[in-house]
Order: C-alpha cells, then sequence, then structure tokens
C-alpha cells in the first residue's frame, strides 16, 4: 500500500499496490474505502457502516425518526441504519426498532433483529410480530446481487422496492413514512403512482453521504393515508 502526497494540505490519498491474486475490482473497492471520509469518521464514532450517515442526512431534513417512534428496518446488515434509528428514537425504552436481513449482524443495542430474508412468506408476519403494533417509519436499504447489467439491476431492485412499498402499507400508522433505496433511473411509474396515491409526499433524495458516483436514490414517501 502506497500513499500519494497532495499539494498543501490536502490528504494524503491511498494507492493500494496490485498483489498476486488480487482482483482489479478488489483493488478499486479497497482504495475507495481506505480514502472515504465517511469510511473514516464511522470508524472514529463506533458506526457499523457509512450507511448510517445517509440516514441521518435524510433524516435531519424530513424528521422521520421522532423520540418514541416505532421503526422497521429491512435490509439492516450490517446495521448502520438500525444503530442511528435506535439512537434517534430512543430504543430501548421510548422508540423501537426492528430489523431483518438475509445476513447475520451482530447484535445492536436497542435494536430486536432476525435473520430472514424479506422475500421469505413468513417474513411479514415475523415482523409484525416482533414488532407489535403498527410502524410510524418502514425503512429498506436492500440490493440486489448486482448482475452487471444495468438494466436486470433496476428490475431487481424495483422489485425489493414494491414488495417492501407493500409490506409498508400493511403496517405503517396514519402519518407514517416509507424510505427505500432505488437506483439512478427513477422508479417505475406504476409504483410512483400508487405510493402517491398513499402518501401525502413522494419524493427521490440523494444524501450528502451517498458517493457521488454511485447510481444510487432514495424514495422517501411520507405522510401515509390508511385507506
Amino acid at each position: 500500500m502506497t500513499e500519494k502526497k497532495g499539494s498543501g494540505t490536502r490528504a494524503l490519498k491511498v494507492r493500494v499496490k496490485s498483489g498476486r491474486g488480487r482482483k482489479l475490482s478488489s483493488k478499486l473497492w479497497l482504495e475507495r474505502q481506505l480514502n472515504d471520509p465517511y469510511v473514516a469518521r464511522a470508524k472514529r464514532e463506533g458506526l457499523r457502516s457509512r450507511a448510517a450517515y445517509k440516514l441521518m442526512e435524510i433524516d435531519d431534513k424530513a424528521r422521520l425518526l421522532k423520540r418514541g417512534a416505532r421503526v422497521i428496518d429491512l435490509g439492516a446488515a450490517p446495521g448502520g441504519w438500525s444503530q442511528a434509528a435506535a439512537k434517534r428514537v430512543g430504543a430501548p425504552g421510548q422508540g423501537r426498532v426492528v430489523a431483518i436481513d438475509l445476513l447475520p449482524m451482530e447484535p445492536v443495542a436497542g435494536v430486536d433483529f432476525a435473520q430472514i430474508d424479506f422475500l421469505d412468506a413468513a417474513a411479514p408476519e415475523k415482523l409484525k410480530a416482533m414488532l407489535g403494533g403498527p410502524a410510524d417509519v418502514v425503512m429498506s436499504d436492500m440490493a440486489a446481487n448486482a448482475t452487471g447489467h444495468r438494466k436486470t439491476d433496476h428490475i431487481k431492485i424495483v422489485a425489493l422496492v414494491e414488495a417492501a412499498a407493500e409490506f409498508a402499507r400493511e403496517v405503517l400508522a396514519p402519518g407514517g413514512s416509507f424510505l427505500a433505496k432505488v437506483l439512478q433511473g427513477g422508479t417505475e411509474g406504476a409504483l410512483l403512482a400508487d405510493l402517491k396515491r398513499d402518501f401525502e409526499t413522494v419524493k427521490h433524495v440523494k444524501p450528502a453521504a451517498s458517493r457521488s458516483d454511485s447510481s444510487e436514490l432514495y424514495l422517501l414517501a411520507t405522510g401515509f393515508r390508511r385507506a
């Protein structure tokens, strides 16, 4: 690993040497991680991932995670969103956060976690039982495994968002909010139309903590109107 000097007071940029057996994609990913200020900040502040800052930036503007709120986190591992949500809603004690993921997740203070695929038929009822009542916020940072084919990846993530939105309609209390990751290129028209029918405000947001070269966006729907 080498460091490239910048001019003046600019931070040194870490360059990763190509080693035997290391793929170019792995080298570029490692360089990006080592040079990402949000990754470094997350380590300093004891956060599970840089994704926590995306949620906090969105919440600073939208005020979703109020003290005492009940939150469902879909696709939670490694726990950055759950960690930030638990702190903001005052869980445990005041608010409540329940989370699931296909992957295992180390325990997060104030978060009730279950390792289960959201697309498993048993997942919705499992989540409802864990929460024990209506939710104020349903949030999803789920992402399908990338194929490298842009259109295919877009279809896969839209399918996840549609499933998450349908679940949100089942569990949200009136006035509740839905937040989900989508990809650049927008959200399917039918899904947007359905959300606009059921929520007062629907928009796309991209927090500063989301890498500028990333195609990810977040779909934010607030003011749920229960039929």
